[in-house]
């Protein structure tokens, strides 16, 4: 029986660049140390982490300029599968700065090339004659884009009968809820600004997370909240895992880690509650590392097992 193939989809991806200051101060040159490059952008790092875990992926990316053909190459090395569209823009690169004097994390994210119709819709047409019974398309849309370029393209799965999975915010998610969408992952400020009111308890925030599954936009609805336990909701009703305790070095792509994770165990026909608790393992594990979407398989399945427990 062969694997099923999840296709990831990231219009605006990036060549990530991490690295560690003594100080980051005005004016003042910052000399960086520990620096690590790594290819970006949330479809990319959903391909990562997929792979990572032994799962059968794809990932689609508009890709320009050097920047466009050194994220190929990042790629590349890590033997994740990958296909580029190329554009007439340059792939933006993004830096994350680690501050060693106050432990902050700096992370300045560039908003990326212009994109003509012509491009985006090759990706459209790209991901209809790719193989893949689960799409994944997270991240921004790049200047130019349509907000309902994710809409478009979930209503396309959904009339193929594949399984439609999306991480973004604002109006491209807005645009398309109610289009057959298998799973929405929003973190918690992303999902306030969508349903446009502060939810102070989880209580209040399952129910309405529950209301969107139960008005059709939507078959699962997960929120995460960093340090605080994440959210699940389905037909089923709404459950909650707690954050692993462990030490978090950066948050850059865990919300795509745990994506990432969660989906490939709905491939592989986990029921919602085990891959809600691959999920918690996928982002807890991308947090114990600086630089974007590191998580190993090993320490995945360590954190899951404990998840499984209870602990």
């Amino acid at each position: 029986m062969t694997k099923p193939r999840i296709l990831t989809v990231t219009v605006n991806p990036t060549v990530d660049i991490a690295c560690t200051a003594a100080q980051v101060r005005p004016i003042h040159k910052v000399r960086t140390f520990d620096e690590m490059q790594d290819p970006g952008g949330g479809g990319v790092n959903v391909a990562r982490v997929v792979h990572e875990l032994g799962g059968d992926t794809l990932a689609l990316v508009l890709a320009g300029g050097l920047a466009g053909q050194f994220l190929e190459e990042l790629l590349r090395e890590e033997g994740v599968p990958c296909r580029a569209l190329r554009i007439g823009g340059r792939t933006r690169i993004s830096y994350t700065v680690h501050d060693q004097a106050t432990r902050h994390e700096f992370r300045f994210v560039a908003a990326g090339p212009q994109v003509a119709e012509t491009e985006w819709q090759a990706m459209l047409d790209a991901v209809a004659n790719e193989e893949g019974e689960w799409i994944v398309a997270s991240g921004s849309l790049a200047p130019g884009m349509p907000e309902d370029f994710y809409a478009r393209m979930a209503t396309a799965a959904a009339a193929a009968g594949r399984k439609f999975v999306l991480d973004t915010s604002g109006a491209p998610l807005r645009a398309a809820l109610g289009k057959g969408l298998a799973l929405v992952k929003p973190s918690l400020g992303e999902f306030e600004a969508l349903v446009g009111r502060r939810l102070k308890r989880a209580n209040e925030l399952g129910q309405a997370a529950l209301e969107m599954v139960e008005q059709g936009t939507t078959e699962r609805v997960v929120i995460t909240r960093g340090h605080l336990p994440a959210l699940l909701a389905t037909a089923e009703g709404v459950r909650q895992r707690p954050a692993a305790a462990v030490h978090a070095q950066s948050a850059v792509g865990a919300g795509d880690s745990f994506t990432g994770a969660m989906v490939l165990a709905l491939s592989r026909g986990s029921d919602d509650d085990d891959a809600f608790a691959w999920g918690m393992a996928g982002g807890g594990a991308a947090v114990m590392h600086t630089g974007t979407a590191r998580p190993s398989r090993a320490e995945v399945e360590t954190l899951y097992a404990l998840h499984k427990n209870g602990r």
